[in-house]
C-alpha cells in the first residue's frame, strides 16, 4: 500500500520533471527521465495490480527497453560507410514489438471476428482512414529521414500505430467498457503525440512548445493505459446474449 503510493509519488514527479526538461529544449536529459519514469511504472504495475496479463507486461518492458535504449545511444552515430543505421532500426523494431504486443492484448478481450461483422461498415471506413493518414504522416516525415530505409521503417511503423487506434475504436464500440474506453483515450494520445513529435523533428526545426505537447500526451496515454490495467474486463454480454438467441 505505502509502496505504491510512493512509486506513484515518484512516477508524478518524474512525468513533470520529464515534461519541465522538453521545455527547456534539454532532449538527452528527458530521454534518461523517460526511461527512469518507464521503469518506474513497470514496478507499480507489478506492485499495484492484481490481474496482470502477460501481453501488456510485454508491452510495458519492450517500450522501456526502447527507451532504455534511445538514451544510451542518444550521441551514437552510423560511420559514414555503414549500409544501415542499426540503432535507429533498433530502437524502432522496439517500438514496433511493444506496439504489437498492446494490439495483441486488445485482441484478446474481444471477438475480433464477431466485432467486424457487426461493425462493418465502421471498421471500413476506420481503416480507409487509417490508410489515408498513414501515408499523409509520412510523406511529411520522407524528406527530414534522410535515409533510403526510413520511409519503409516509418511507414510500417506509422501502420501499426493507426492500426492500434482502429481496433482500439473497434474494441470500444463492441465491448462498451470503461476498459475499453481507457484503452481507446491511451491510443488516441499516442497517436496525437507521435504526429506532433514528428512536426517537432521533421518539420517546425524544433519547436519546443511542439516538444511539450507531444510529450504531455505520451504522458497522458501511458496513464490512460495503467488505468485500464487496473480494470477487470467487463464483456459485452448483451450483445452476445442476444446473438444466442438469434442462433
Amino acid at each position: 500500500m505505502y509502496l505504491s503510493k510512493i512509486l506513484g509519488i515518484i512516477l508524478i514527479l518524474l512525468s513533470i520533471l520529464f515534461l519541465g526538461l522538453q521545455s527547456l529544449g534539454k532532449e538527452f536529459d528527458a530521454f534518461g527521465v523517460k526511461a527512469l519514469a518507464m521503469t518506474v511504472l513497470i514496478i507499480l504495475y507489478f506492485v499495484n495490480v492484481k490481474q496482470k496479463h502477460i501481453l501488456f507486461i510485454l508491452f510495458l518492458v519492450t517500450y522501456a527497453a526502447a527507451e532504455i535504449h534511445n538514451y544510451f545511444t542518444y550521441n551514437l552515430f552510423p560511420p559514414e560507410n555503414a549500409t544501415y543505421d542499426i540503432h535507429y532500426l533498433i530502437g524502432n523494431g522496439l517500438y514496433i514489438s511493444a506496439y504489437l504486443f498492446l494490439i495483441a492484448r486488445i485482441l484478446s478481450i474481444m471477438n475480433f471476428r464477431k466485432a467486424i461483422l457487426r461493425f462493418s461498415m465502421q471498421t471500413l471506413l476506420l481503416f480507409a482512414l487509417g490508410i489515408f493518414v498513414v501515408y499523409m504522416i509520412t510523406d511529411l516525415s520522407k524528406e527530414g529521414i534522410g535515409i533510403d530505409y526510413g520511409y519503409t521503417v516509418e511507414m510500417v511503423y506509422n501502420s501499426i500505430i493507426m492500426f492500434l487506434v482502429c481496433l482500439a475504436l473497434v474494441n470500444y464500440m463492441y465491448n462498451d467498457s470503461k476498459k475499453s474506453m481507457n484503452l481507446l483515450i491511451g491510443s488516441i494520445c499516442i497517436v496525437f503525440s507521435e504526429v506532433i513529435q514528428i512536426a517537432y523533428y521533421y518539420i517546425s526545426d524544433f519547436d519546443n512548445t511542439l516538444s511539450v505537447i507531444y510529450s504531455f500526451f505520451l504522458v497522458g496515454a501511458f496513464v490512460f493505459f495503467y488505468l485500464q490495467s487496473r480494470l477487470v474486463q467487463e464483456y459485452n454480454a448483451v450483445y452476445e446474449q442476444h446473438q444466442e438467441l438469434k442462433a
